[in-house]
């Protein structure tokens, strides 16, 4: 996965043309981030993708090293009163390769993760890279819960992605999508008919989900 770019592009120019035809009233639907709705979820996207080294220093400053906070200032400052000028917005920064001073894969898991915290409680689908999903999941396995990865939430299991060729941990088995596998490490719910084996008990006992 060495054009992280062009994939976290494409990403979100499919997510822009999914709720495009959301009627207003549904951008009130909770998302699968506790205490945000689509709507937010989407304004959060926009300040990701506005974020910059720089921006990402001052502002996690400004927060007093919050990460909450960080996030709740972007959110507010991002998101319209009306969600198609919020969606406007989102489509002008749409393009842009900046980001927060972390791994390039963590783009990915932004575009995948929050992708779905929308799309799912809408009842959108799309067909996802899996190659692309499991780079994603292979940085989210690297990586500490508190620093928005699931490492501690695979540990002692093994994880195999039935659509790639991943195959990752040792202990009791979870098989199922790439994309339901990062789901549940990232610590979002999943459906009881995407995860299968007697591992998936240990790996979606968390059941909280996170912003990042």
């Amino acid at each position: 996965m060495n054009e992280i770019w062009p994939v976290v592009h494409a990403e979100r120019q499919a997510l822009i043309r999914d709720l495009e035809g959301v009627p207003a009233e549904r951008w009130a639907t909770p998302s699968l981030c506790p205490g945000w709705d689509v709507h937010d979820v989407l304004a959060h996207l926009i300040d990701d993708a506005r974020t910059t080294p720089v921006s990402f220093l001052l502002r996690l400053a400004a927060a007093r090293f919050d990460f909450d906070r960080y996030n709740q200032a972007g959110l507010a400052r991002e998101r319209a009163a009306d969600p198609r000028d919020t969606l406007a917005a989102f489509r002008a920064v749409s393009h842009r390769t900046t980001g927060a001073p972390a791994p390039k894969a963590t783009r990915l898991v932004e575009a995948f993760v929050h992708a779905e915290d929308i799309r799912r409680p809408l009842g959108l689908t799309r067909d996802y890279p899996p190659e692309a999903v499991a780079a994603a999941l292979r940085y989210q396995l690297r990586t500490s819960v508190g620093q928005g990865g699931g490492r501690q939430r695979a540990e002692g299991l093994r994880l195999i992605a039935t659509d790639t060729g991943l195959d990752a941990g040792d202990g009791p088995q979870v098989r199922g999508s790439a994309l339901a596998l990062l789901l549940a490490v990232s610590g979002r719910p999943t459906r009881t008919d995407e995860l299968s084996g007697p591992g998936v008990p240990a790996l979606t006992h968390d059941g909280g989900t996170h912003h990042g």
